[in-house]
């Protein structure tokens, strides 16, 4: 897809992923198919990846090198043991093509070095797991608002929203009304990430949501992102780990943590 095309539709987009492995359910299953109906972009798109899956999903892969380059490298492992049965003098700083074609023959790699650059390829294109689980959040941040789901819980008192989450969770975010900081409080739900139940609290800045994912995870290295449009920031704190994501300016989204963070610990 192009990238004109995939910010045609990014709110359905960020669903073909979990539509492709069937982790959505009915409703917003039969909304994607509706939607893949009448968009050929979207169409083509779930194909390409689905063709991939299949491919990475197979058994005994083999890739087989372009013969020129089979030719090239044993025409110089031929080169190299020419020299070594004359007795010709090696210079005293081995060239790294000559240290690498050592290694080559050694392991009688030869024949796999398409095999060797395919997989590094593979493993080079593979998202991280930071990149996947940003993935879900934006995904999860996206949903909420296509499918009128943003709160479980509508209201500005933390006290309220707080309790709410007993009994649902298996552990206690914490929850601040920032509205004297300009980030009024709208409510929580609980959501679903990385194979885990997670407490998403529900913000507003000048009309624009934000959504800060909670749960309980060690220590992580504070991230400020902007994921396809989106701006994201965590940090970690108390034995929890907190995602925030709006597409509200990066400045603003700093903000909020700043002032979220203090407000957490007074």
């Amino acid at each position: 897809m192009s990238e004109a095309n995939q910010k045609g539709c990014p709110e359905w987009r960020v669903m073909l992923h979990g539509f492709v492995d069937g982790e959505l359910d009915s409703v917003h299953a039969a909304q994607f198919e509706d939607h893949l109906a009448t968009c050929a972009h979207c169409r083509a798109e779930m194909e390409r990846v689905r063709a991939v899956r299949e491919i990475i999903d197979q058994e005994g892969v083999k890739w087989q090198p372009p013969e020129a380059l089979r030719s090239q490298v044993l025409s110089m492992l031929s080169f190299e043991e020419t020299a070594a049965a004359s007795s010709l003098p090696l210079p005293r700083r081995v060239p790294i093509w000559r240290r690498a074609l050592d290694f080559i023959r050694q392991w009688s790699f030869v024949p796999s070095l398409a095999v060797l650059a395919a997989s590094a390829f593979l493993f080079a294109n593979v998202p991280s797991q930071t990149l996947l689980l940003q993935d879900q959040i934006m995904a999860s941040h996206v949903r909420s608002m296509m499918a009128d789901h943003l709160t479980d819980v509508l209201t500005s008192d933390q006290h309220t929203v707080k309790p709410w989450f007993n009994g649902k969770i298996n552990f206690s975010p914490p929850v601040s009304d920032l509205t004297k900081d300009g980030f009024p409080l709208v409510g929580g739900r609980v959501d679903y990430i990385g194979d885990r139940a997670v407490a998403a609290l529900v913000y507003r800045r000048h009309g624009h949501v934000i959504n800060l994912f909670i749960w309980p995870a060690a220590s992580a290295t504070q991230t400020t992102t902007v994921h396809d449009g989106y701006n994201m920031t965590q940090w970690s704190d108390g034995g929890l780990v907190f995602w925030a994501i709006s597409d509200v300016a990066a400045g603003d989204l700093g903000e909020f943590e700043s002032f979220f963070r203090a407000a957490a610990r007074a």
